[in-house]
């Protein structure tokens, strides 16, 4: 279980891009709920216009057989008296016989309640209905009657089917007869509108519930796409990260050869030579004095001096391999000492320019520095020619500036050049390499009138400055 937890745990650059892809998530699924919003209202909007377009035209409808049954008696009731028995009876029936339709007719209430005409629910003629409501408390005789009192309008509340006896919405348009004090009326099931309304409001829905899932579809391919590309682009960076891995690695344990073989023949040349010398002096000496030879304490002194040599070579590689001075006394005692020791072993006059700055080197920089002047003074011994190096470290508002001049003949500065004197044979990349390192810049121009050397190094490896003596400040410069 634990090796399968860490098998699926995210790499830095998986939770980077699953860090990535959460607000596009959030932007997409805001996105989504307004257009399904918008969607939703607007789709509302088109079906309340819809259901008051049918609703319009079933009123118009009503209203115009209202009109139609007044014309059809209406030569009776101008000419008949408000107590004219015989001219109702005639109206009930020709509005009883004017059924339409599966479940259409024409009702009559006087304004005291009593159905005087209903032919498809005759169970209600000579009934006072006052008061009649609907199921869900809707009034119906009276409100019609009221409406035909003030002239005419129309009236919606749930009425039983004739055909089905199933309650059904109904809407009714009444026009008021005042001689007579009669409402007239006739009415229309509205249920196939609402199964329309009903129909485009579930189209409707359909159609939003595609639009989000098209979005969503849209969504996850985006989200797939940039994971694979992420995937990809990780992959590719962590292939070039382990090549530029494969690459330093292979470099340190050249330089680390190098170095190794530096130190050998170091030993070899210098230490093993001097320390035969000192074994022959010391064996001629030893058989002088068994002989009573005087000569012997010369070669004895002699072989104490090749000593002395030995011991300061030692102490010179051990300089070379990492300065105590550095430590102890810091850049600029190291600077002078190295630039001295190179003058002593090469006969090249040199001199050494610092300039009084307050803040000082961080032990990178230091390091870094003092390594770029040692292979620089290496390379000026091997290949230069010159007779004169000049070096200065100086502080500024940028950082510290470290320069070595010479008037040697120069190189070539073509790296695909490979000779003794290239870019590359001089070593000159470890400098760069170093000074990289401290996000610093380093500069080389050489000519045939001699190489100028400046690295430079950013203020952010600049330590603050201590509360010190004037002295003392100039003496820490080179620290």
């Amino acid at each position: 279980m634990v090796f399968f937890s860490q098998k699926i745990r995210p790499s830095y650059g998986q939770k980077l891009s699953i860090l990535a892809t959460i607000p596009l998530v959030l932007a997409v699924a805001a996105i989504a709920a307004l257009v399904t919003l918008q969607s939703t209202q607007l789709a509302e909007k088109e079906i309340k216009s819809l259901e008051e377009t049918l609703i319009n035209a079933k009123k118009a409808e009503l209203r115009n057989y209202v009109k139609q049954a007044t014309l059809g008696f209406y030569y009776i009731y101008g000419r008949a008296d408000p107590d004219d028995e015989e001219a109702k009876k005639q109206v009930m029936q020709i509005l009883s016989a004017m059924i339409y339709g599966t479940d259409g007719f024409f009702f009559v209430y006087d304004y005291d309640g009593t159905n005087l005409v209903s032919p498809r629910q005759t169970e209600m003629i000579n009934k006072n209905w006052s008061g009649l409501a609907d199921s869900r408390g809707t009034p119906v005789v009276d409100e019609l009657i009221r409406i035909a009192r003030s002239g005419a309008g129309y009236h919606t509340y749930l009425w039983p089917k004739p055909s089905t006896g199933e309650e059904a919405q109904m809407i009714s348009y009444v026009n008021g007869f005042q001689n007579w004090r009669w409402a007239l009326g006739t009415g229309v099931f509205v249920d196939d509108v609402m199964a329309t309304v009903a129909a485009a409001r579930l189209e409707v829905e359909t159609r939003v519930k595609l639009t989000f899932f098209y979005i969503g579809g849209i969504t996850l391919a985006a989200l797939l796409l940039v994971f694979l590309t992420g995937m990809v682009i990780n992959i590719r960076e962590r292939r070039l990260a382990d090549a530029k891995l494969k690459q330093l690695t292979q470099r340190i344990l050249d330089t680390q050869e190098e170095e190794r073989s530096r130190v050998a023949r170091e030993l070899h040349d210098s230490i093993s030579q001097i320390l035969v010398g000192v074994r022959f002096s010391l064996e001629l000496a030893g058989r002088r004095l068994n002989n009573g030879d005087k000569k012997g304490m010369e070669n004895l002194t002699k072989g104490i001096d090749t000593i002395n040599g030995a011991i300061q070579e030692v102490r010179r590689i051990s300089r070379d391999l990492r300065p105590g001075m550095l430590d102890d006394l810091g850049l600029g005692p190291a600077l002078k000492a190295l630039l001295d020791e190179f003058s002593r072993r090469t006969g090249i006059q040199t001199d050494i320019k610092t300039v009084v700055f307050r803040n000082r080197l961080d032990q990178d920089s230091k390091i870094a520095l003092y390594r770029i002047a040692q292979e620089a003074l290496t390379n000026i011994e091997r290949h230069s020619e010159a007779t004169r190096v000049s070096l200065s470290l100086s502080g500024h508002k940028k950082g510290a500036t470290l320069q070595i001049i010479d008037n040697g003949k120069g190189f070539s500065q073509n790296p695909n050049q490979k000779d003794s004197t290239s870019f590359e044979g001089l070593g000159l990349r470890n400098m760069m390499e170093r000074i990289e390192q401290l996000d610093g810049t380093i500069q080389i121009s050489s000519s045939g009138a001699g190489t100028t050397i400046e690295a430079i190094v950013p203020l952010s490896h600049l330590l603050p400055p201590e509360n010190k003596t004037t002295e003392a400040i100039e003496y820490d410069l080179q620290k």
